[in-house]
C-alpha cells in the first residue's frame, strides 16, 4: 500500500536514535555535574573554622565585632 508507514509510524527509524542520543547526553551531563560538585564541596572540607571565619569576614558577611567574638569564641 502506499499509504503504509511500515512498523516506525510518522516519524521514521531515527526518531528513536534521536532520543537514545538525548536520554545518554543528559546521564553524562547529570554524572559531570556530581563530580564537579563533589568536587567544589570536597575543597572546603579542608577549611579550618578560623578559615572560614576569614572567608566570611572578608567577603563582608559579618560584622567586625561579630568576627572578633566568634574568634575569641574559637580560640578559647
Amino acid at each position: 500500500m502506499m499509504g503504509d508507514m511500515g512498523s516506525f509510524g510518522w516519524f521514521g527509524p531515527g526518531f528513536g536514535g534521536f532520543f537514545m542520543i538525548l536520554v545518554w547526553v543528559l546521564v553524562i551531563a547529570g554524572v559531570a555535574a556530581l563530580i564537579k560538585w563533589l568536587a567544589s564541596s570536597s575543597t572546603q572540607r579542608g577549611e579550618t573554622p578560623l578559615e572560614i571565619l576569614k572567608a566570611r569576614y572578608a567577603r563582608g558577611e559579618i560584622s567586625k565585632e561579630e568576627y572578633e567574638r566568634m574568634r575569641r569564641e574559637l580560640q578559647e
